[in-house]
């Protein structure tokens, strides 16, 4: 497991990063539907469980909402429960199939892959130990904070390309876990605490206003864990 220190101190999606926009954007991060496995309560990790029919319809109703609001851009995970997703809200606004970035994927949850958290606490005690205190990084064979706080602005160097190029609302369908990151790299924080709630269908939208050519933008978290109008929630979030 690599260590915090991995990560590049210079590396911040912060007022600066975003001084390249020249109009208004928002970016709506969000969380996939209930998946099978967030039914059964399980961690999944990089496990490739597809929406159920809760997630389709708590998808369908994020889509409505979605489109209103002009939404001109979908990026997803590549795992099925979060391309399901995008599809979904893709097809409510009337765009095209979302693009897969390999960025959004969830992170991998090591040991405590497909199993619930009263099991991962029963069979592996001494990490579960660990993970209430540091979270994953206390478990043997998750990805780590210092590739995760790298790997978010990866994403987030692709969002800003987008709107370079013209997207003014754009989507990118992730997961609960790497939620987290997308957020803590707006804020420079590359440690797991603290930790936001991520429900399923939750939106996170940040504002980006600039300001003056070349000068830092105005950046605004207007949304955290959103939860659209008839986005029923059946399960609650690990975060």
């Amino acid at each position: 497991m690599e260590s915090l220190a991995s990560s590049s101190p210079s590396r911040l999606a912060g007022a600066d990063f975003f001084a390249p926009l020249r109009e208004e954007t928002h970016f709506y991060i969000v969380r996939h539907g209930q998946s099978e496995g967030n039914a059964r309560r399980i961690l999944q990790g990089r496990l490739d469980l597809p929406l159920d029919a809760a997630g389709r319809e708590q998808a369908g109703a994020l889509g409505a909402w979605l489109a209103g609001e002009g939404i001109d851009a979908v990026l997803c995970s590549p795992l099925v429960r979060a391309a399901e997703t995008g599809r979904i809200v893709a097809a409510a606004a009337g765009l095209a199939a979302p693009e897969p970035r390999a960025s959004l994927v969830e992170i991998d949850v090591g040991v405590f892959s497909g199993i619930s958290l009263d099991e991962a606490r029963e069979r592996f005690p001494e990490a579960y130990v660990a993970f209430e205190s540091r979270s994953w990084d206390g478990v043997p064979g998750a990805e780590g904070s210092g590739p995760l706080y790298e790997r978010a602005m990866d994403a987030w160097e692709e969002l800003r390309a987008l709107a370079v190029g013209g997207k003014r609302n754009i989507v990118a369908v992730s997961h609960g876990g790497f939620i987290q990151w997308l957020v803590h790299t707006t804020f420079g924080c590359r440690s797991w605490m603290p930790l936001v709630p991520t429900g399923n269908c939750g939106v996170f939208e940040l504002l980006v206003s600039p300001t003056r050519p070349g000068e830092p933008a105005y950046l605004q978290w207007r949304r955290l864990n959103f939860q659209a109008p008839e986005v029923r929630i059946a399960t609650p979030p690990v975060f």
